[in-house]
Parts: structure tokens; sequence; C-alpha cells
């Protein structure tokens, strides 16, 4: 786990890189400004340098996350490089959105639970690689020996039996209904990776939709929201698109108003260097 301070600086330095991508400003440029605005009592500057190498010489970042390894996270790598990809529909703003946000969160005391679901979701409602994905989360530094023996056995069984279910066998609350219909006190299972409250959702969102479980995390436990890809705003086009229509109406209405004069007149549209035809011109 890193301090504090380096969460702090690689929230900032995921969420200005976005912004000048809206810009077009090229990622070289932006990298290179950026090294000098964080700060330099991190570690941040020494991996930005890194990346911009990197960068010139393979014209991608992802493969420097990976061997930045005791900076970066295994899924902050796997996030850049899937939006590298060139057969991937992973956009890489929103992939640098994503990083974003788990940074901000990881900054404000995060929690093993919120961490896993965040990062589960990013890889489903991305439709990113589970194997890859569930592999470079079992490997956050977030997590024990535990959870990550709980996340591969995760990334075994996903599809066949529901993340629910995962989640709530291995919650307090689980443990809690075993003890009262046994009227005692019982020995654990499994060893206990989420709350109660984690327990009672997961319960309740039984054979139902995933998506529809982070939803609920996320209200009622106040855990990250995964960003969704953004809607393309269509109003800058509108009024050049009604322009042109525009233009096309007065042309025929003067089309229209010609032929009810007596007919119309061609020759405006012969090629000026072309001789004239035979006959008349109307």
């Amino acid at each position: 786990m890193l301090d504090r301070e380096e969460y702090v600086e690689q929230t900032y330095f995921f969420r200005t890189l976005i912004e000048r991508l809206k810009e077009n400003v090229p990622m070289q440029e932006s990298l290179a400004t950026l090294r000098d605005e964080v700060l330099a009592t991190t570690r941040l500057p020494l991996a930005i340098d890194f990346m911009l190498g990197e960068l010139k010489h393979v014209g991608g970042f992802g493969s420097a996350l990976e061997r930045l390894a005791h900076y970066f996270s295994r899924f902050q790598a796997f996030v850049v490089t899937a939006a590298e990809d060139d057969h991937s529909r992973f956009d890489m703003r929103v992939a640098l959105l994503v990083l974003t946000r788990l940074a901000d969160y990881m900054s404000k005391e995060a929690a093993p639970q919120g961490v896993f679901l965040y990062q589960f979701e990013a890889i489903s409602r991305n439709r990113l690689n589970y194997d890859r994905g569930l592999a470079a989360v079992a490997d956050d530094p977030i997590f024990s020996s535990e959870w990550r023996d709980w996340i591969l056995m995760v990334r075994r069984q996903i599809g066949i039996v529901g993340l629910a279910e995962l989640v709530y066998v291995r919650s307090q609350y689980y443990q809690n209904q075993r003890e009262s219909r046994e009227g005692r006190t019982l020995p654990l299972e499994k060893p206990i990776l989420f709350g109660e409250k984690e327990g009672k959702i997961a319960l309740a969102n039984r054979q139902k939709d995933p998506l529809l479980l982070f939803a609920a995390m996320q209200r009622q436990l106040g855990y990250p929201v995964v960003p969704r890809p953004e809607k393309p705003d269509a109003a800058p086009e509108l009024v050049p698109q009604l322009a042109r229509r525009m233009e096309r109406l007065e042309l025929r209405v003067k089309l229209l108003e010609e032929e009810q004069r007596g007919g119309i007149d061609i020759t405006k549209f012969y090629d000026k260097g072309a001789p004239p035809p035979n006959g008349s011109a109307r």
C-alpha cells in the first residue's frame, strides 16, 4: 500500500490527463507537463518519467505500469493495457476515469470490500476479460491472503455461481443466521470477508442482475461508483445540420418558383469551361 499523498497525486494525475485528452493535447506533451505539476516529494514524477519513455518507444504506457509493479497496482496496469488494445472498444478516457475514482477512494481509508466490488464492476460493466482481470484484482496490495484465495475462487466459479451468493456465504450476516437457527455459537466454515450489511444486501439480490447488487452497495454503504461511457452530445452538430437542410429547402423553393414562371433555366448548371449544347436553353 502507498501513502495517502501518493494516491492524492495519482487522482490529480489521472483527472488532469482526462481533461487534456478532451482538449486534444498530445499524450506525450501531457505527461511532460504533468511531471512538473505533481508533488515532487512523491514517487509519481519518477513514474511519469518512465511512462513517458515507454510511450516514446512503444507507443503506449500500459507496459510501463506493468513494469512499475512496486508503485502501480496490477489492476491499474490491466485497465490501461485493455484501453490500448486495438481490438478493444474500451475507451482510454473511461479507463482513466476508472483509475481516477479508484485512486480517490484509496486516499480515503478504503475498505477491501469496496475496492473489490468497484474493480469487479469495472471489469463487468466494460466487458473486459474476467480471467486476466480477476487475476489482477487478486494481486492488489489491499487484500490479505484470505481475500486473494477467495477472489481466485470467484475467478473460477463466476458464471456458474452468482456473485451475490458468493458474497452472502462469506458475510457476517450468513454466520449470524446459522447460529440463530442452531441456537448456539458455531465455528466458522470459511473466513468472514464481508460485514452484516453487505450480507443482507447480497441476500436481497440473489438471482438478480449483478449490477443491481453493485448499485445497492453504493447507495447503502457509500462505495465508489464505476463511471459509464458518456453519450456523445449531438447539440454542437445540430445547428450546422439545420443550416444545411434550410439551404436545400431554399434551393427547392427557387426551382419550384422558376418552374411556375415558365420553366427552369438549366444554363446556370452548365460547366462554364464547356461549350454550350445545341438547341434552346430552355
